[in-house]
């Protein structure tokens, strides 16, 4: 997990497997640079023991399966990455001999079908493709992507499971969809869902049983994603947002769930008082200029815009109060006046709760720049950074973040020794849940899976502070402790990997028969993502 930790020689492919790959992907698209290699085998908390020894590229589905066929047969474990931005080490190698699939070439939106409401994408489409694709068509996918969307792809999250933008009223983006094409261990290709007269055309998930929920949320563990089609929407045409600050963490929870029963935000997104500063320390005079521009452009009308980022400039940065939580609602709609009654519902809720309404600042950031440059997985200074979350339920939510701040309080004087400091961010599922995601800052130096996402401009102002192992080790014990009290309160976890090993462990008997049972199926000789999800690494691989 530090920089310091010494990685493994890089292992030799076989040369009979190598060339066969090449005559399938070409040989431009297998890579053996070290460079590319040690970088495709850390995520953005570690750097692990083994680095894989080659990347292969494929360029579509026959590609893709053939290239998972030679290297079952060849005895080889798969590591699947879309765009690496996990932190849970999903897609690090377990193995010295693990290859990776970097599925970015996969990037293709193959349909849009606005007759059947229907889009099919390439798994290593990101959301932001994905939505300027859909924008000409005024077309939406329900749920339509996490903040790191400029990358992230659509596969990597399913895998993955996340949440956003949509999220209020559709869940996570697991639930829009309708049918996925996977890759099996053998190279064979399972296809979920009813498919049309041609059998290419998808248009309702549930046709018997639901297959396609079975590599939801899978780590990548059960097969690669290969293709997906999501259902679609008509693009709201409406929208507002409202913001309020809370004296407490537990009862800005309170109103959040309150909020989330009322079904009234697309999307909610709450600090508490560490991360407001961060993010304060973190923004600069020019990315406000550029900020205020956006939200310009966003507005219907230049006039309507301008009043907008005025507001927003005259807020200032000082609007939260110090030591409260703001909590940021955007409501959507397909009538001005649905969007008023839901903001009307907002505040009304908030009101009931002490909420002092706040310049809604971020909310129009947000919905204005939804895919922003991941400058935010470094901190203000060039701090490494790492989440660690829960999905709670609405009347667990309140008692869960105080057990963890209560432990986080005390940790303080521990935290201070190391330079460690930490925020938590807060939002909710459909009607049902509410993620808390603590997140550590803590004074160790970037590494180069940072400086392929962060901006250069921006990379250049940080500090290169080195490796930290002692600070790294606090960090990790408290991310440990943060997990255990989500165990204790049953909570659910995004990015299971080989972060969340409560994951197993919670899981009755026959669950795990019927979740080995699918491995036997789909992955007999456990190629994929070995330890992901608890499945056992083969004896002798590690």
């Amino acid at each position: 997990m530090s920089d310091s930790m010494t990685l493994a020689k890089i292992a030799t492919a076989p040369a009979d497997l190598r060339a066969r790959l090449e005559s399938i992907v070409g040989t431009d698209h297998v890579t053996d640079d070290e460079a590319t290699l040690r970088l495709f085998s850390e995520d953005i908390w570690a750097r692990g023991n083994h680095v894989v020894m080659l990347s292969v590229a494929p360029a579509n589905t026959a590609e893709l399966a053939a290239v998972v066929a030679a290297t079952n047969d060849a005895g080889v474990d798969l590591a699947p990455r879309g765009a690496g931005m996990s932190y849970t080490t999903s897609y690090t190698p377990a193995t010295d001999t693990t290859i990776t699939l970097d599925m970015r070439r996969m990037d293709r939106v193959l349909r849009v079908s606005p007759e059947d409401m229907t889009v099919t994408v390439e798994a290593g489409c990101t959301w932001l493709a994905l939505n300027e694709a859909l924008k000409p068509h005024g077309l939406r996918t329900p749920f339509w992507g996490p903040m790191s969307g400029i990358y992230s792809t659509i596969g990597g999250g399913l895998s993955q499971l996340n949440a956003m933008f949509g999220a209020g009223h559709y869940g996570t983006s697991s639930e829009s969809v309708i049918a996925v094409t996977m890759v099996l261990a053998d190279g064979r290709t399972l296809r979920t869902g009813a498919r049309g007269p041609d059998g290419d055309t998808p248009h309702y998930r549930h046709y018997g049983p639901d297959l396609a929920g079975l590599f939801m949320g899978d780590s990548g563990t059960l097969g690669i994603k290969a293709e997906v089609t999501l259902r679609l929407i008509q693009a709201p045409g409406f929208e507002d947002s409202v913001s309020f600050s809370f004296k407490t963490g537990e009862i800005m929870l309170q109103a959040l769930a309150e909020m989330t029963r009322a079904g009234i935000a697309s999307e909610t997104c709450g600090f508490d008082p560490g991360l407001t500063k961060v993010r304060m320390k973190r923004m600069s005079m020019a990315s406000d200029v550029k900020t205020l521009g956006k939200v310009i452009a966003k507005e219907k009308s230049i006039g309507k815009g301008l009043l907008a980022a005025a507001k927003i400039a005259m807020g200032g940065r000082n609007f939260i109060p110090e030591e409260e939580y703001p909590l940021h609602i955007t409501a959507e709609g397909r009538c001005k006046e649905a969007v008023a009654a839901d903001i009307a519902k907002a505040r009304e809720i908030a009101a009931r709760f002490e909420g002092a309404e706040i310049e809604n600042s971020i909310a129009k950031v947000i919905r204005a720049m939804p895919f922003p440059a991941p400058n935010s997985i470094l901190g203000p200074e060039g701090e490494s950074w790492v989440p660690v979350h829960g999905q709670a339920s609405l009347s667990t939510a309140p008692a869960m973040f105080a057990e963890i701040r209560a432990y986080f309080d005390s940790m303080q004087d521990t935290f201070d020794k190391h330079g460690i400091f930490n925020g938590f961010l807060f939002s909710s599922l459909s009607t049902t849940a509410i993620v808390i995601e603590p997140v550590f800052f803590w004074p160790e130096g970037y590494r180069p899976i940072h400086e392929s996402m962060v901006e250069p401009a921006h990379l250049k102002n940080l500090k290169q502070l080195g490796p930290n192992p002692d600070a790294t080790a606090v960090v990790n014990t408290a991310r440990e402790q943060v997990k255990a009290i989500c165990k204790k309160y049953g909570a659910a976890h995004f990015q299971i990997g080989r972060a969340y090993t409560a994951y197993r462990e919670s899981r009755d008997e026959a669950f795990k028969d019927v979740l080995d049972a699918v491995k036997a199926v789909v992955d007999p000789r456990g190629i994929f993502n070995p330890g992901c999800l608890g499945f056992p690494i083969r004896e002798g691989r590690n």
